[in-house]
């Protein structure tokens, strides 16, 4: 359970913290502040990489440290270290005081607690042994190669770590959690002549490795990369024009989360500096979209028990049958908005303070058939997955490049095609949805989000949607 699980006593079992002292010196340093709270990390990762027929680079890392936080009105004082000790954390305090001005020393109320346990506490890095991670990446690039005479090159790796968080406020409420994550990620580079284009799959969770070690899934993984690589093959250079776009089902849920989901963060809105700031209540997406960022699926990869804030994660609504309902809040913007905390308070280790940030963030499903989507479209282009994007959060504006990408002539599939980028404005985007599909699917478990300097594990996903009218550029000439 988040709040008891045995393992995490190592920070004052395994150090030299006593837990009365390091209580005493969290309240010293949060008195008087509107909020705050100690934030204990310890971290064990490892990767190994698999390139050209033999193994890369194998790495193994640990950390442990904490951040002090002290928050009055909108100022936040920080101060970090990896010394987990009492006269590291008194530094600390010294540093954070500085923001104080006197509030009538009434702290927050501590976030609500929780038994929920949304993925194992077991360590990932230590159930299996080193031999057989790097024989999984040989099988992997054995396998690959067999698959096809004109495959040039494989890459695989493999990915794991195990963090282990405490956070202390100063009334004595103290939470914690473990967090398991994996990943695997199978590239493939094919050829034909001189022209070489390239596939990638990859598939995770918060979870031990064991599924990533089933022959069924890593083959799956291996396929599809195969499938990405001979497909960008056949491709022909990407028209360029307005035109109606139809976005596949699970990943291309990335361009909803950059150019719509940044825009319902709390702080964003807060400061006004969204598209969507003010707009609570109001018709801001078509009818029948309605847009989730749930942080409690099992295993997910963008799932918490607890965000890094201690609050408990959820469902929370954002869109609701093209209404905007709310916004994802850490507890700063939601106590300066008047509102309740959501549980999106997250940070990329002990050396970061938390902001507002999405977890699995996705579209829930319509009631027409893909089949029926793709048909209804007589020109146009069918975008499967994308690649890097660039997103202005004030305006909106968006492009993102797509990596598999196909023309729809007369309501079905041509031929693929190459370097199509997705151009326009996330909340126009909303707006311009004529057809939602009922194929929700998720991603394979492979995102990582970016925000001020903080990248973390994050889940998109949606059905496959018709978009009318949407900017695509081309190289067609």
């Amino acid at each position: 359970m988040a709040e008891s699980t045995p393992a995490l006593n190592f920070f004052f079992n395994e150090s030299d913290l006593d837990e009365s002292k390091t209580q005493s010196l969290i309240e010293k340093s949060l008195h008087g502040m509107d909020d705050g709270e100690l934030y204990l990390e310890s971290t064990q990762s490892e990767a190994f990489s698999f390139d050209d027929g033999r193994l890369k680079a194998a790495s193994f890392d640990s950390s442990q440290g904490f951040g002090l936080r002290a928050v009055t009105g909108d100022s936040t004082g920080f101060s970090h270290s990896n010394e987990l000790s009492h006269a590291a954390i008194e530094r600390a305090g010294d540093t954070v005081r500085a923001i104080k001005s006197g509030n009538g020393d009434v702290m927050s109320n501590a976030p609500a607690r929780t038994n929920k346990q949304l993925y194992s506490p077991n360590n990932p890095l230590t159930g299996i042994d080193f031999d057989k991670k790097v024989k999984l990446l040989e099988n992997i690039d054995a396998y690959t190669r067999a698959q096809d005479d004109r495959i040039r090159q494989v890459s695989a790796s493999l990915l794991g770590s195990w963090q282990a968080i405490e956070i202390i406020r100063a009334d004595g409420h103290r939470v914690r959690d473990v967090r398991p994550l994996v990943r695997l990620n199978v590239s493939v580079v094919m050829g034909d002549g001189e022209r070489q284009e390239m596939g990638f799959e990859g598939a995770g969770g918060r979870e031990g490795y064991d599924f990533l070690f089933d022959e069924a899934v890593w083959q799956a993984q291996a396929r599809e990369a195969i499938r990405q690589a001979d497909v960008n093959l056949e491709s022909v250079a990407a028209p360029a024009g307005e035109m109606t776009v139809v976005l596949g089902p699970g990943w291309p849920g990335i361009l909803l989360h950059e150019a719509i989901g940044h825009g319902l963060e709390g702080d964003f809105n807060r400061k006004k500096t969204s598209a969507f700031a003010g707009l609570l209540g109001e018709q801001v997406a078509a009818p029948g979209i309605t847009i989730v960022d749930d942080g409690t699926i099992n295993a997910r990869r963008g799932s918490l028990t607890i965000d890094d804030e201690g609050t408990p994660t959820e469902r929370t609504v954002l869109i609701e049958d093209g209404i905007l309902k709310g916004y994802m809040q850490d507890r700063l913007n939601a106590r300066l908005m008047g509102v309740k905390a959501t549980g999106n308070g997250r940070r990329q280790s002990f050396a970061h303070a938390p902001m507002p940030r999405m977890t699995n963030t996705f579209m829930l499903a319509g009631d027409k058939d893909p089949a029926e989507i793709l048909a209804s479209v007589d020109d146009g282009l069918y975008a499967v997955n994308f690649g890097g994007g660039q997103v202005d959060i004030t305006s909106g504006k968006f492009v993102f490049s797509c990596t598999e990408a196909y023309r729809i002539r007369g309501g079905k599939l041509a031929e693929p095609v190459k370097g199509a980028t997705l151009i326009g404005n996330g909340p126009d985007v909303l707006k311009r949805v004529s057809m939602i599909g009922n194929d929700l699917k998720l991603d394979n478990g492979v995102g990582t989000c970016g925000k001020g300097g903080q990248t973390v594990p994050a889940g998109v996903g949606q059905p496959t949607l018709r978009v009318d009218g949407l900017t695509v550029g081309g190289t067609a000439a």
